[in-house]
This record gives structure tokens, sequence and C-alpha cells, in this order.
């Protein structure tokens, strides 16, 4: 006992204490709203729990269901990974693209910078999710214009048809490339001027300069926004929630939106655990690959080569 009261009086003593005080908030935060909900959750994906009943342990039933007795989770994981291959590439091509155009010194260059990041800071709320369902109906106005331009005779609703339901959704994402923009941006503003001049000296053209000389300076911003935009997308649920609810024929029932279903709408909330521990697995080990991967193509200066 003597000894435990002086490790206290030694720790209240001791100059890291401030520290701990000032760091308090958030650690309060983190084990309050991260830690210990993920224990829970744990703990809930091994049980039958409908949120009115008390738990009841189950073991691994739930996650036997899933892999073998549940092909709405397969067709989720489908869908999930179709929506995440193609949107990740399209957002991060438009987003490299107009990084690339906006660092040159142009007239008004900063107002259409803060143009183009506009709907990213909006993409995801409920407003923007009903605009583009309204844009993408029957009687929208993307119909409308095809319409006038003699393309089609009859719109259909682009987000209700079976073939293009998960692309109207991909073409929000990839509209949302604000966020991976700026990160760009500030890429390119790190690459050494002299570079480009010795490549100018030594008569490059604009697309060697790009493959030989920008790609590979801006391959470690490549790989922080494409592990990001990665693990976004794969939690995608407002888009899919409002536009489609994950119709038609489950066409657009990302994963998120299932597991939604399956916590709050048929209240099987062991069930819901167990589906976010799967995907939090499936995350982390797409997330190793590419981080093993690196090695291969993200060029650090500091090593001077790939």
């Amino acid at each position: 006992m003597r000894n435990l009261l002086s490790k206290i009086r030694d720790t209240l003593n001791n100059d890291n204490l401030a520290g701990y005080l000032f760091i308090s908030p958030w650690l309060i935060g983190f084990f309050a709203f991260m830690v210990i909900p993920m224990g829970l959750s744990l703990y809930l994906s091994f049980t039958r729990y409908s949120v009115l009943t008390p738990p009841v342990w189950i073991g691994l039933q739930n996650y036997k269901e899933i892999f073998t007795a549940d092909p709405r989770f397969w067709q989720a994981l489908k869908v999930t990974f179709t929506y995440v291959l193609g949107a990740v590439p399209l957002r991060l091509i438009f987003a490299l693209f107009l990084a690339v155009l906006f660092s040159q010194k142009r007239a008004l260059v900063g107002l259409y910078r803060t143009m183009y990041y506009i709907p990213s800071l909006i993409g995801g709320s409920v407003a923007v999710a009903v605009m583009w369902r309204q844009l993408f109906g029957v009687y929208g106005a993307l119909n409308s214009a095809l319409i006038k331009a003699g393309l089609i005779e009859t719109g259909f609703g682009w987000n209700t048809h079976p073939k293009t339901a998960l692309l109207s959704l991909i073409v929000l994402a990839a509209w949302q490339f604000g966020s991976p923009m700026l990160i760009f941006l500030a890429g390119l503003k790190q690459i050494p001027a002299s570079l480009y001049e010795s490549a100018a000296i030594d008569g490059a053209n604009w697309w060697q300069t790009f493959f030989k000389i920008t790609l590979p300076m801006l391959s470690p911003i490549i790989f922080f926004n494409l592990v990001m935009q990665l693990i976004n997308n794969f939690m995608v649920f407002t888009q899919a929630y409002i536009i489609t609810g994950g119709q038609p024929f489950d066409r657009t029932l990302v994963y998120i939106l299932y597991l939604f279903q399956k916590g709050f709408t048929y209240s099987q909330m062991g069930y819901a655990c167990a589906l976010a521990w799967i995907l939090l697995f499936i995350i982390g080990v797409i997330t190793a690959f590419i981080f093993k991967s690196s090695a291969g193509w993200v060029y650090y200066e500091s090593k001077g080569d790939f």
C-alpha cells in the first residue's frame, strides 16, 4: 500500500502530468466513443440481440449464417466492390487532372479552385442526394436534355433502372473530387521547380515530364489519397439510402445500407455488428495489401528510388 501511494505521489509530481491533463478530453472521448463501443460491438457480434431484449450468446452463429445462408450479404459485397472500383479511380483521375490544371498560374484560378471544391463540402448531404435523385429521375434535367438533343425519345429513371442505378451513384461519387484535388495541389507545390527546368533543357515534352517527374514525385500523395478514398467509399451510405434505397432488385444495396437494414429495420443488432466486423476485416486486408505493394510504386525522395 505504501509503495502504491509512493507511485501515485511520484506521478502527481511528474512534469508529464500537465500533458496528460491537457490531452485528457481527447483520451476520454477516444475511450468513450471508440474503444468501449468497439468492444461492445465485438461482444454483440457473438450474440442474438434485438435491442429490446437482452443479448443471448450464440458464439459464431452470426458469422456462420452470414457466409453460408445469406445471399444478400454476397450481393451487398458485390455491389460495394463494383462501386469502389468505379468511383475511386474516377474521383482520383478527375482530382489529379484538375489539380495539375489549377497548379498553373491563370486568371481567377483561386475562384475556380473554390468552385470545384464546393461539391465535396455538400456532396454527402441529404439535400444533394435528393437533388441527384431528381436530376436522374424520369422527368429530371438529364432526360430533358437528352430528349431535346434527339438522343432518346422518352426518358427513363436512371437511378431506378437495373442497368444504370449503380452508375448514377458512381457518377455522384466522382463529382465529389474536391478533397483529393486540394491534397494533390499541395503535393504539386512541393515538387522542386528545378526538376522541370532540367527536363525542359533536356528537351522533354509535357507527357514525358508528367510521367517521369510529376507522377513519381506525387506518388506518396497518390498513395495517401488512394487509401483514404478506398476507406471512405467502402463506407458509402447516405447516397444509396436516399437516392435508391438499395433498389432496384438490390442492384444498389451497398454494404453499409445492408448493415443498417439488418440493425435498424429488422432489429438484428447482433447480426449487424458481425457484418460491421467483417467489413473492418476486409478494409484492413485491402489497406495492408496497398501498404505492402507501395514499396514497388511509391517514390520517396529520401530513399532515392522506388
